[in-house]
């Protein structure tokens, strides 16, 4: 029950959080400050990264099935809705493009106003090595917060030539991190950890 408690209240804190963001960013959108979004996170953020790495490996996950995705994009798009995500709803708001997966195209350049995704359904905010030694294998995905820096960082250098360059892009980006965390929970406990156990991988507080 404990668990339960702290799991849902970690995500109504993140989903509020990125309401109030979503309500706040309606004064910059009229300013044109964001040319772009970049968003790291789990399965309330991830827009197609894991459906592209289900496509290599053969996996199934129900939710790469309809009838998800029927309701606005009429097919799944890894999307773990059967609509938009508040994601989708933010580069709405901005009068952004819908923010791309990384997987999808990892290769291409970034343009202003495109942004990218790397949030992956089932991520851990600790590095797998880190749940793997104390007896927690993520058997979905290893796409920690860790990787997907890894993944940000990789095209930077073809991308920001100069510091200024890097200063500019990042400066008129919106960073999204989270909802991020609750997965290094949720896997030690359904492995049968008690919450005494998980508890000192990240303190929870009183």
């Amino acid at each position: 029950m404990a668990f339960s408690s702290i799991s849902w209240s970690f995500t109504i804190f993140f989903i509020i959080l990125q309401m109030l963001i979503m309500l706040w960013s309606g004064s910059w959108h009229a300013n044109g400050c964001y040319t772009s979004i970049f968003s790291f996170g789990d399965s309330l953020t991830d827009t197609g990264n894991l459906k592209q790495v289900a496509s290599i490996t053969d996996g199934f996950f129900p939710f790469l099935q309809p009838p998800y995705g029927e309701t606005f994009f009429h097919k799944p798009t890894g999307r773990c809705s059967d609509g938009r995500l508040i994601i989708d709803f933010l580069a709405e708001s901005l009068g952004l493009p819908l923010v791309r997966p990384f997987l999808h195209d990892c290769d291409s350049v970034i343009e202003p106003g495109q942004g990218v995704n790397y949030a992956v359904v089932g991520a851990t905010a600790l590095n797998s090595s880190f749940l793997e030694a104390r007896g927690t294998v993520n058997d979905l995905t290893n796409a920690s917060l860790g990787v997907q820096l890894a993944w940000f960082k990789q095209p930077l250098a073809s991308i920001c030539s100069n510091v200024s360059d890097c200063r500019n892009l990042i400066g008129r980006s919106l960073i999204l991190v989270g909802e991020i965390g609750g997965n290094d929970y949720n896997y030690p406990i359904t492995d049968g950890k008690t919450i005494d156990e998980v508890e000192p991988f990240v303190p929870l507080g009183n």
